[in-house]
């Protein structure tokens, strides 16, 4: 982490939890979201529209309740998005992304089986005649064995400022569920997105694409005092005005400044622990070594003094077997002393 992660730029901070929903998370700001998104799912899906829904996925146990995502949107076309950024590595994360991925595609089995009690309730207010024959035949089709499970496509978009040993060494991972022989997608309703922006290594001059700016810029734009010119695309300018901190309203600000020092916080703890790891993997590596120094000094003092020994026995005339025998030095070595 080097000086810059403190400095006061004109643009929030998109790794702080306020910063990001202040450029992605309004209602203002949801062409910006859109474009983001096709941009990743860019040959696979294009988004028209989208609304965002309730980021707090209430559940009927304790155990699970308050699971909370940074962005949950429904598209015009039927499909769940969750977005997350996530700025520090803890234990479990790919865990945790696949428990809020199941979570969404549970919560819609759920929601239907809602939708059809609340219908069952107002049909029976109503007499047989207001019913009518179509309402029974539609009904007894909906709870055909299987119609309930009939998904929608959810989409788990988690950036990361960090690197997590579980994924790869590399910026963007993409996980759908496979067969694992011949890699033939199997269920097309589930789909993850990984990026990990300590392996976007792109200068803005190496950024050809509209994807690779618009990650460029929220890796870097929290250091600029204004967008770069090479950044035209009008994209951009929107950009630039929801994310100036001068356009930000006072409640806004007053919350961007308490999530700036939390991510500060966090930024120092975690170098700090980097440092003490560093220091320790040091300390114990310096200790190995003088301990092994010594031991390799004490080995080389006791085949010196043995030498010594057999040299003075072979002065005096002793055997060379006998020297052998008492030195532990092999015959060769004796007959080769001076």
């Amino acid at each position: 982490m080097g000086n810059n992660d403190f400095s006061f730029g004109h643009f929030v901070n998109p790794f702080t939890d306020i910063g990001f929903k202040i450029i992605f998370g309004q209602p203002a700001s949801k062409e910006l979201l859109i474009t983001l998104l096709n941009e990743l799912l860019a040959g696979e899906h294009c988004i028209e529209n989208l609304t965002f829904l309730d980021k707090e996925n209430k559940s009927d146990n304790i155990d699970d309740a308050g699971i909370i995502y940074d962005l949950y949107c429904l598209t015009s076309t039927g499909e769940y998005i969750i977005v997350e950024m996530q700025n520090r590595l803890h234990s479990n994360f790919i865990d945790r992304t696949l428990f809020y991925m199941c979570r969404a595609i549970g919560r819609q089995v759920e929601n239907v089986r809602e939708k059809r009690k609340k219908e069952r309730e107002l049909r029976s207010e109503e007499t047989p005649e207001q019913v009518g024959d179509d309402c029974i035949l539609s009904e007894a089709k909906d709870d055909m064995y299987g119609a309930k499970y009939r998904l929608s496509t959810v989409y788990g978009i988690f950036l990361m400022n960090f690197a997590d040993p579980g994924l790869e060494k590399k910026f963007r991972t993409d996980t759908v569920i496979s067969d694992r022989d011949n890699g033939k997608v199997v269920n097309r309703h589930f789909r993850q997105i990984y990026l990990q922006f300590p392996y976007f290594k792109k200068e803005l001059g190496e950024c050809d694409t509209l994807y690779d700016k618009l990650i460029y810029t929220l890796k870097n734009m929290q250091h600029w005092s204004r967008m770069p010119d090479a950044l035209k695309e009008q994209v951009f300018n929107r950009l630039e005005e929801l994310a100036s901190v001068a356009n930000l309203s006072m409640d806004d600000r007053i919350a961007y400044d308490r999530a700036l020092d939390r991510y500060r916080v966090s930024r120092i703890v975690e170098e700090d622990t980097l440092k003490a790891g560093w220091e320790k993997g040091l300390k114990a590596g310096l200790e190995k070594g003088l301990k092994e120094g010594r031991a390799k000094g004490r080995e080389e003092g006791r085949a010196k003094e043995k030498s010594e020994i057999a040299r003075n026995m072979k002065r005096f005339g002793m055997p060379i077997e006998q020297i052998s025998l008492i030195t532990g030095l092999s015959k060769d070595e004796i007959e080769g002393m001076q």
